[in-house]
């Protein structure tokens, strides 16, 4: 889901370091500096990085510019191989018998630890190039005027990759606006005093 759709959820950060004035002008290098790499020819398990809004097999934004007015409009794309425990299981068993099979036609018996991790580490190099990655795309809006980033994601994982991968581009810490936090940010010291001072309520009985 993104923030074209008719609902969509996201997750809202301020921006905890003074920005540079110079760091506009450097955005679109930024973002293709570390823009997303495609891993379907390569046995990674995992890659990110940032693509065009408009499509996210745009890592170029030759489609359109991040810029859009007060706000600066892109993606973070993230592609993940998910290869089935069975699936494993069952090529892992079949490499496991044929070399016992090898060992009985040279006389031994006892597969060591090691060959047997050695099997498995050849089991999923094989598999990963079996299973194309599933890509994934969460839209990403910076009000520059608000100082504000919306991420279209509420999972605590995607949080903590995009916090992470916003931190790295950008070299900007970003804090999450939790209720808390986004009252600490509008009230003086008494209100806050207050508020850290307050009882959640019980609606209904514990059960």
């Amino acid at each position: 889901m993104g923030f074209a759709n008719s609902a969509c959820s996201f997750t809202r950060f301020r921006i905890l370091d003074p920005i540079p004035n110079e760091l506009w002008a450097q955005i679109p290098d930024k973002l293709k500096q570390f823009a997303f790499r495609d891993i379907d020819d390569i046995p990674e398990m995992q890659a990110q990085g940032w693509v065009c809004y408009e499509d996210m097999l745009d890592t170029e934004w030759a489609t359109a510019p991040p810029q859009k007015g007060a706000y600066i409009v892109f993606s973070l794309r993230l592609d993940m191989r998910r290869i089935p425990a069975g699936v494993v299981k069952k090529h892992l068993a079949v490499a496991l018998r044929d070399e016992k099979n090898r060992m009985h036609e040279q006389g031994k018996t006892f597969v060591s630890r090691e060959r047997k991790k050695e099997l498995k580490e050849q089991v999923m190099l094989r598999l990963r190039m079996r299973f194309l990655p599933i890509p994934s795309e969460f839209n990403v809006l910076w009000s520059i005027d608000r100082n504000e980033v919306w991420f279209a994601s509420t999972q605590s994982k995607m949080i903590d990759l995009f916090i992470e991968e916003f931190l790295k581009t950008f070299d900007l810490k970003l804090e999450q606006l939790t209720p808390y936090n986004l009252a600490d940010s509008m009230l003086d010291e008494d209100g806050l005093a207050r508020l850290d001072q307050l009882e959640a309520t019980q609606f209904a009985p514990l059960s």
